[in-house]
């Protein structure tokens, strides 16, 4: 017997199958692209998201070599921040507004931002859902026809069993959830107009939402009735992916965007709002800075400079001492998330010389992102969140180059789990506390990390950082007024 984990994501959409003794046998993946229909706009139909399901599990159980009547549950994790409009029947009335859009940045100007930190632990922001419903009540000619509101996990759960519903930890991204109350709250819901019936319900993540029907048999090419879990949200499921399930772990995913998080027994509100706070499994919060341009960094520097790879990108950056000679790079491409969120912060090198080449750009670039990692882990500490360790997780996480420049910044060690495609693998152990094949989501979570290779920081490199750290803040602050102008 196995599940099958699901992360749907901006550009694809992986699936994994992982048998009863917890080992991954099989992964596989669909690509799509989201649509940018005006400026600050970013959509993606719901349908790309379920006509990618069927080939992606049949690749997955092909490579694992099993059949749909193996596969005892599933569950799926992506995307957060989206905003899916649906009629009576289910049916999508309009585009996803998908988590980058900032289309409704007109409907959060009036709202008191201490309110929202202070109820919900977010930042207040047109990225987060309430604002979106607001915009798409106001704007979408088809609002009227509205009887739910989903987010992209939770509307491909409803259209596979059948029932609406999301977990605590995407729930709390809306800007509707009360962290103390574990729920929506009244005078959240007041405060943008949303009628509490037009939002799906909520429970555990690792709870069954409903049995495959027998249009979520027909899309996904597994048997009727197979239990479906609730699931979460992709920064949530890449930390349980990662083993990440309990305080004194510090999980960095490095994706196309960096999130770095830690798990806290206690309720902890950063009142500079650089980290956020969610619902998380088990009671839990999840702290997170939910990231800037890091894999897509290294994607700008691969196209911008000719480099064929990010693992020639990583060798080139080895020929270079710790501090890139003096050049330092601010991995501001689409808006600054740390020290400071500063949406119009752009990125820069500072410091180029005829000396520098392309070898002192790729370290600087990767070293740029790794001192904004240690601005949120510095934060976390201040808020009394423990951090003794690190835990790297997605595409960035097979440079051994990156992950050994880690531990040197932050003077911890970093350790590298041998699947580094954290997020189905969340979903999957998801799967596997739903369904019995393991007692809890921590038990499935320490038995799916794996191999654990472990970085150790050299104190040498440390001091020579600790330097080049100081000069990346002080540049920060020089460039502030020209991104606040």
């Amino acid at each position: 017997m196995a599940v099958v984990g699901i992360d749907l994501g901006t550009q694809s959409l992986k699936a994994v199958v992982v048998d009863d003794g917890l080992r991954l046998r099989g992964e596989a993946s669909m690509p799509y692209q989201p649509a940018f229909p005006a400026p600050g706009w970013a959509e993606q139909h719901p349908s790309l998201w379920l006509d990618a399901l069927s080939p992606a599990i049949a690749g997955a159980l092909d490579r694992a070599g099993l059949k749909p009547s193996d596969i005892k549950g599933m569950a799926i994790a992506g995307q957060l921040d989206g905003c899916v409009p649906v009629d009576a029947s289910g049916r999508a009335l309009a585009p996803c507004i998908i988590w980058m859009d900032r289309r409704a940045d007109d409907e959060v100007g009036a709202i008191d931002a201490g309110f929202i930190r202070e109820r919900t632990g977010l930042v207040l922001d047109a990225t987060h859902m309430a604002a979106k419903i607001c915009w798409a009540a106001r704007n979408l000619p088809e609002a009227r026809k509205v009887t739910l509101w989903h987010q992209p996990v939770s509307f491909v759960v409803a259209a596979l069993c059948g029932r609406a519903v999301m977990d605590h930890a995407l729930a709390s991204t809306t800007m509707l959830y009360g962290l103390r109350e574990r729920g929506y709250a009244g005078d959240l819901l007041d405060t943008f107009g949303i009628d509490r019936a037009s939002l799906p319900a909520i429970d555990e993540a690792s709870a069954v939402a409903g049995g495959l029907t027998a249009a979520g048999a027909a899309l996904t090419g597994l048997p009727v009735g197979t239990p479906l879990a609730v699931g979460t949200g992709d920064d949530f499921s890449a930390a349980i992916g990662a083993g990440a399930v309990v305080p004194g772990v510090v999980a960095c995913n490095l994706g196309t965007a960096e999130v770095v998080g830690a798990i806290s027994d206690e309720l902890r509100l950063d009142g500079e709002g650089m980290v956020e706070t969610h619902g998380f499994v088990d009671n839990r919060y999840f702290i997170s800075n939910p990231g800037w341009l890091s894999g897509g960094a290294v994607t700008w520097f691969l196209s911008t400079f000719g480099v064929g790879s990010p693992v020639a990108m990583s060798d080139l950056a080895a020929t270079i001492a710790a501090g890139s000679d003096g050049l330092l790079f601010l991995p501001a491409l689409s808006g600054a998330m740390a020290p400071r969120w500063i949406a119009n912060a752009r990125g820069a090198f500072y410091g180029l010389t005829p000396f520098h080449g392309t070898a002192a750009c790729a370290r600087a670039v990767l070293e740029g992102c790794a001192f904004a990692m240690r601005d949120v882990i510095e934060r976390l500490d201040e808020l009394g969140v423990e951090t003794p360790r690190i835990r790297l997780s997605g595409g960035g996480a097979r440079s051994r180059v990156w992950a050994q420049m880690r531990a040197d910044i932050s003077g911890r060690p970093v350790e590298v789990a041998s699947v580094a495609d954290a997020s189905p693998i969340g979903a999957a152990i998801l799967a596997a506390a739903a369904v019995g094949l393991s007692t809890s989501v921590r038990e499935a979570a320490e038995a799916l990390s794996g191999d654990i290779e472990v970085f150790e920081p050299d104190p040498a490199a440390l001091e020579t950082y600790d330097r080049s750290h100081r000069r990346y803040r002080t540049l920060f602050e020089a460039l502030s007024p020209l991104h606040t102008d």
